[in-house]
């Protein structure tokens, strides 16, 4: 099969060589000329230090390129999906089967990204999610990640488009779920991270990922994802990978913002796009409009969006009223 993917950052490229070891015509297409032309001239990405891209893989930079691709992977960040897609979606194939692998929720329209999608191409979306690192999928390390669609069918075609014998994908028909987990687990990561950089241990983290989670299902179930995929790859998988992991730029940008930093200066520290930074607006406004409980995102929201210092923040989740751990606590 001939396959293009839409975005030359660590994940994009990484997926492309997953595809090109598969036995796939792979392009990779970067909405850079300038990079374009360097990775051609290189074969390497900056972003993938010490991997080398074979010369089997094509590298292009005009948007006509996409044409002729009966699968076309979207892989640029949150932030610039609906530009990037109408930069391409005149020259996809009428018939081009769609993989959305951002992970984010859109600022003002609250959108998921294989939504955003599907409105700028007028193209059927299938989504690829789960605990995995560029680094780590580049360099064949073992990993393994979810297909969702709703159509059975192009969640296996996506299944065996990616699988192999270091990368394993399963099936799943909860887009919502698979898409929010991978979304919101960066503002939890970024939570982490924070309490990293304060200097906090282990069980700091563990309150925040657990408690993270639950807050994640509370407002999926809510948007009509179904609970168990968040006992998953796309929901408990994506979560442990980011918040204890070195390649987490979400983890990385919190510890900054723990050690002082302000949310900006971390950012910038970071050089790359922190999706946290901005599902964390995203996210607080979905639990207000839906009315769902969710204090680890709104002290993300205040800490990021609102000034408040880290440590406020983090007393203030402490010291809320006491309640069951969960919604049934089982007495009678």
């Amino acid at each position: 099969m001939k396959a293009a993917v839409v975005g030359s950052g660590g994940w994009g490229t990484a997926l492309a060589l997953c595809l090109l070891r598969n036995g796939h015509e792979t392009l990779l297409w970067s909405h850079s000329r300038q990079k374009a032309e360097e990775m051609e001239k290189t074969r390497q990405n900056k972003m993938l230090p010490g991997v080398l891209l074979p010369e089997a893989l094509q590298i292009a930079w005009d948007p006509t390129s996409v044409a002729g691709h009966p699968l076309v992977v979207i892989a640029c960040p949150s932030v610039h999906i609906r530009s990037v897609c109408r930069q391409v979606a005149p020259y996809l194939d009428e018939d081009a089967v769609l993989v959305s692998v951002t992970k984010g929720i859109e600022p003002g329209s609250l959108l998921r990204m294989s939504q955003i999608v599907r409105e700028e191409t007028h193209r059927e979306v299938a989504v690829l999610t789960g605990p995995s690192h560029a680094e780590e999928v580049a360099k064949n390390i073992p990993t393994a990640c979810v297909a969702a669609s709703e159509n059975q069918a192009l969640a296996e075609l996506v299944q065996d488009a990616f699988m192999s014998d270091s990368f394993r994908v399963y099936t799943s028909a909860d887009v919502i779920g698979s898409e929010l987990g991978g979304a919101l687990k960066n503002v939890i990561a970024l939570c982490a991270g924070v309490s990293d950089g304060m200097g906090n241990g282990d069980n700091t983290k563990a309150m925040l990922m657990t408690r993270g989670l639950t807050e994640i299902a509370r407002l999926g179930v809510a948007m009509g994802a179904r609970k168990e995929t968040f006992a998953g790859l796309a929901g408990v998988g994506d979560l442990i990978v980011t918040c204890t992991s070195q390649h987490s730029r979400n983890r990385r940008a919190g510890i900054l913002m723990g050690q002082g930093k302000r949310p900006q200066e971390a950012m910038e520290a970071v050089g790359a796009v922190v999706e946290g930074y901005y599902a964390a607006s995203s996210a607080w406004e979905l639990a207000c409009k839906l009315g769902v409980e969710m204090p680890i995102i709104h002290g993300a929201y205040r800490a990021l969006y609102e000034n408040v210092d880290v440590k406020t923040v983090l007393k203030s989740l402490l010291c809320r009223a006491r309640k069951a751990e969960t919604e049934d606590a089982g007495w009678l």
